[in-house]
């Protein structure tokens, strides 16, 4: 018997869960839990929950559809961002490299503090505004 709980995966809202965990399993390599591929071409997605997983099995992210989802205004705090994922890159040049790869999945630049000698980074949305940052580990 475990001593604590154990994190089973990171469950996301968003009111599109297959563009979402599609965006997500191309930006991490990752694959789609078994039974939760996209639909042959022609049939319905109807899918609500989704779930993403590592080459080994091991659930990663979950997506969870919803009827509206208020994008975060941050850095401004009206609508705040409740949560985000920190990715991280071994190199300045990976990091660009990340970057240009995650907005043409569909990200938006929301920060460049690659001016940072200590932690660069970026902070980026995904497609339903959930702010992630990568940055030089």
């Amino acid at each position: 018997m475990a001593e604590y709980p154990q994190l089973l995966h990171t469950a996301i809202d968003t009111t599109d869960a297959r563009a979402l965990a599609e965006f997500y399993r191309q930006l991490l390599g990752l694959r789609y839990r078994q039974g939760d591929d996209p639909p042959a071409a022609g049939e319905v997605d109807d899918a609500d929950w989704l779930v993403l997983v590592d080459a080994k099995g091991a659930r990663k992210l979950a997506f969870q559809q919803v009827e509206r989802l208020e994008r975060t205004t941050w850095p401004g705090h009206d609508v705040p961002m409740q949560m985000h994922l920190d990715l991280t890159v071994a190199s300045r040049a990976e990091l660009e490299r990340q970057r240009e790869r995650a907005e043409s999945l569909g990200a938006q630049l929301l920060l460049d503090r690659t001016d940072d000698p200590d932690e660069p980074l970026y902070v980026l949305a995904d497609l339903s505004g959930h702010p992630f940052c990568i940055f030089v580990a």
